[in-house]
């Protein structure tokens, strides 16, 4: 079961908000997941991201790979997004 940390969608109609979620990468995009790592709100000035660092590298550290649009919200952040080589 491939992990992929990516964004599902909530929200109403033209008011988007999402999650960033780790999920399976065959569950749809705002099906199943496995745990809530933060949250991106695109509508306010500046948008809004909130992000649990911790949850984060733990999943990559698990292995997960990390979505395009998810990365470069990491990268605004100043979250690495490589695993590292501890222990």
């Amino acid at each position: 079961m491939p992990v992929r940390v990516r964004l599902t969608r909530k929200g109403a109609k033209k008011r988007p908000f999402y999650r960033i979620v780790a999920a399976d990468s065959e569950a749809p995009r705002d099906g199943r997941f496995l745990e809530v790592l933060g949250y991106y709100d695109p509508l306010k000035d500046p948008a809004l991201v909130h992000i649990d660092e911790d949850k984060v590298r733990k999943w990559i550290q698990r292995g997960a790979k990390v979505s395009e649009t998810v990365g470069s919200l990491l990268r605004k952040k100043g979250v690495s997004t490589v695993p590292s080589q501890t222990g």
